[in-house]
């Protein structure tokens, strides 16, 4: 049987480039967490698989799923799957052109990584939040993160990790216009692919090729990318496409013009297999410049007015799918803030804004059970306006609405002095309950009667005229007894009632 558990750390901690075989693991660990009920395991494999569907080109149908995991970590206070989907979210806000949205998402993503995360993860997460500072301009603050994933896949002996590090360093200082720079980082690379027995994978060559292009090295650049057609057929073809064109573009340099047009072909070969619109796009900048080095200047002149036709298609089409994500993601939120007011609305009084009946009963369990864990007390007292029929009768429904609407100010202000983590709900007609955590049953009588005395003297003339409003309070707490929910509500409509019964206005606790 699939440990499943151990199947997504590896998932998530996976240095693979078969995009198809991780998807198909993903997935199976999804359909393993449904048959286990395991709700956590369950969102993050969703998210591996998510990303391998965004690597194949989803990035809509990823976008929601990144937005609904963090939406339930979010929730449910789950700080590890936050962390990924806030790491997820950083990438596809990058995608998007959003530099600074992804910056804030990665940043949260490592801000929420725990002390036992692995660190291969660790190194993953700190690479996307240097990789969107140097984006966002701070390339000096991009080093210093890069420099701390370095470490850490050099303290934990991850060669693989440490050269995605020196990867995306290297690139990261040939875009500053620091190639010299770069090519320290590239001499790490190659002392990291001997320690483990490996060539540089395409995109580490593509990445110095680029570095020895920019210094006019275009020799040394053929060189690192020869034979980049010999790529296994798992491996991502976006890689091996851009490999081939920038292996044209430095055999071109050359006037090798033969060589340069069969990478050309193969780079383009590959981008109409795999819908490479991109790559291809600048494939064609690239046959231009080719016709161009051979003298066929016709020829040329052709191939770019394809070029430039081509080019405002593709930024057409980009705009138009970054605007679909984009509408994805409002629509996800949207959905969200939604669904998290109705939730809400379900548990509000309409009339006081306090918490109703219905909240109640879903939090008060917890709040009981918490206690009891930690042995902490807790005040129950339910809160009955005295004589509220003569209010209605005598003067009117909205003079009793209004004097209903000013008890509950009254009830939360004095919630709030009183103990803040608790919480106070109307439960019907003029009868509220309060909720006071940490509060002893010595402490109670007093609290509960200053409650009392504040409603009593409060200024209701404005609204009721010569008639008083005052409250009679029952009190029970949960130190007293092993009682359930129930019990301890009817044993403080007991203690309400005996208030009633002698005389209104007064407390029993």
């Amino acid at each position: 049987m699939l440990d499943l558990a151990a199947e997504v750390d590896d998932l998530e901690n996976h240095e693979g480039h078969d995009v198809s075989a991780l998807l198909a693991r993903a997935t199976a660990a999804v359909d393993e967490a449904q048959r286990l009920g395991d709700v956590v395991l369950g969102h993050r494999a969703r998210l591996v698989q998510a990303d391998m569907r965004r690597r194949q080109g989803d990035v809509d149908h990823a976008a929601r799923v990144f937005l609904a995991t963090h939406r339930w970590a979010e929730r449910n206070d789950c700080r590890p799957l936050l962390a990924r989907s806030h790491f997820h979210l950083a990438l596809t806000f990058h995608y998007l052109g959003d530099h600074a949205t992804s910056l804030d998402h990665a940043l949260n993503a490592v801000d929420l990584l725990d002390d036992d995360t692995p660190g291969g993860v660790r190194v993953i997460h700190l690479v996307r939040l240097a990789n969107s500072l140097a984006e966002n301009g701070s390339t000096e603050a991009a080093r210093v993160r890069y420099q701390q994933a370095e470490r850490i896949a050099a303290d934990i002996g991850d060669r693989a990790r440490q050269l995605l590090v020196l990867n995306n360093l290297a690139y990261t200082e040939l875009e500053a216009g620091n190639p010299a720079t770069a090519l320290a980082a590239v001499e790490r690379m190659y002392h990291a692919a001997r320690a483990i027995g490996r060539d540089l994978l395409i995109i580490e060559r593509d990445t110095v090729a680029n570095i020895h292009i920019s210094e006019g090295r275009y020799d040394e650049a053929e060189r690192v990318l020869q034979n980049v057609w010999e790529a296994p057929p798992w491996f991502e073809a976006h890689d091996a496409a851009e490999a081939a064109l920038t292996l044209a573009l430095a055999q071109r340099h050359r006037d090798a013009l033969d060589r340069a047009q069969a990478s050309l072909d193969h780079c383009r070969q590959l981008c109409a297999e795999h819908q490479l619109n991109s790559v291809g796009v600048r494939a064609m900048a690239e046959q231009a410049e080719l016709y161009a080095a051979a003298g066929d200047h016709r020829a040329a002149f052709d191939e770019y007015k394809r070029f430039h036709i081509a080019s405002e298609q593709l930024r057409s089409a980009q705009q138009e799918a970054k605007a679909r994500a984009r509408q994805v993601m409002f629509e996800t939120a949207e959905a969200r803030r939604d669904a998290e007011r109705y939730r809400e609305q379900a548990r509000r009084d309409p009339l006081t804004g306090l918490w109703n009946r219905r909240f109640v009963d879903e939090h008060l369990p917890q709040t009981l059970a918490g206690a009891a864990a930690s042995g902490r007390p807790v005040i129950l007292s339910v809160i009955d306006i005295d004589h509220f029929k003569r209010i209605n009768d005598t003067l009117s429904h909205d003079t009793g609405d209004r004097v209903l609407i000013a008890v509950a100010e009254l009830l939360a202000d004095e919630q709030d002095r009183i103990a803040a983590d608790g919480f106070v709900a109307r439960m019907g007609g003029e009868e509220f309950l309060m909720v006071l955590p940490g509060v002893t049953a010595a402490e109670a009588a007093e609290r509960l009667d200053g409650v009392r005395l504040r409603i009593a003297g409060h200024r209701w003339q404005p609204v009721t005229g010569e008639l008083p409003v005052t409250v009679s309070v029952g009190a029970v707490g949960t130190g007293q007894a092993n009682r359930d929910q129930a019990q301890l509500l009817a044993e403080a409509d007991r203690r309400l009632y005996t208030a009633k019964r002698e005389g209104r206005d007064r407390v029993v606790s």
